[in-house]
């Protein structure tokens, strides 16, 4: 019988390697699946924006709907020149782009129109609506708003530091104050409306940057003066009802009056006797 040759003995595992792969645990992938949405990163426009204003990056919209956004900021406050705030109250939720475009709007034109022309330096800008998933106008089954894609701000009033409140509506603001807000606005945004545009918006001013074909834009907002009332003058009365105001002597006389007072004063006057 052949003589039988012994195996050599096994190698021993080597020191520092890498340990054995632990299997997966199920609970470790669903608590994955769990976790919140991330901001995305850090992009040119937040970069800049952060600069020139209180600003959060929150992560990207996508609901149903269609409502939608990247690139997605909520804007507190935006830092004029002189490092003093403008807060935006409520803080919106838009698009970046749309921030930075509000933000340059305010630093650059409308908080200097607002001391100027109302008289005390803009505290703070009152936001009517900003991403808001819904139709055109709220119409049900309507085309998504751009409020549905956080491209979209509504202005309600401007808020003053002497405690006043100013709406772009009001007629009774200095008229030079809202057309120069007008035409900056239309300038600025690629819509913009307000009064006398649709019906929907009488209180407030709509600004958004909806890309269009051939870059068209709409400016719909009627700039109005305040309708003065013409009442009675207190010197005309009702036959049925005589006023008791006696009018003063430096008034004219109507010509039915002048001719009574005439016919009275011939009737007293005394007769000459021949």
């Amino acid at each position: 019988m052949a003589e039988t040759i012994p195996l050599p003995r096994p190698r021993p595992p080597e020191s520092g390697g890498p340990p054995a792969a632990a299997p997966e645990d199920e609970s470790d992938q669903v608590a994955d699946k769990k976790k919140p949405d991330q901001p995305p990163p850090v992009s040119a426009c937040f970069t800049r924006l952060r600069e020139l204003a209180a600003v959060k990056q929150i992560p990207d919209i996508n609901q149903q709907g269609g409502c939608g956004a990247t690139d997605v900021v909520q804007l507190e406050a935006i830092i004029l020149p002189d490092d003093s705030r403008v807060a935006v109250e409520p803080a919106p939720v838009f698009r970046c782009e749309m921030a930075a475009a509000f933000t340059d709007w305010i630093r650059e034109e409308l908080a200097a129109a607002v001391a100027a022309k109302l008289g005390s330096p803009l505290r703070a800008v009152e936001n009517a609506d900003a991403f808001s998933c819904r139709g055109r106008n709220r119409v049900v089954g309507a085309q998504v708003s751009q409020h549905g894609k956080a491209n979209a701000l509504d202005i309600r009033s401007f808020k003053l530091v002497d405690g006043r409140s100013a709406q772009p509506t009001d007629p009774y603001i200095s008229k030079e104050f809202r057309d120069d807000m007008r035409k900056s606005a239309c300038e600025r945004f690629k819509t913009v409306l307000g009064p006398g545009s649709d019906g929907y918006h009488e209180d407030h001013i709509h600004l958004d940057l909806a890309e269009r074909r051939n870059d068209y834009r709409l400016c719909q907002w009627d700039v109005r003066q305040p309708i003065h009332r013409v009442l009675p003058s207190p010197h005309i009365v009702s036959e049925n009802q005589p006023s008791s105001h006696i009018a003063p002597a430096s008034l004219p006389v109507s010509a039915p009056a002048a001719a009574a007072k005439a016919e009275e004063k011939s009737r007293n006057r005394p007769s000459r006797r021949l």
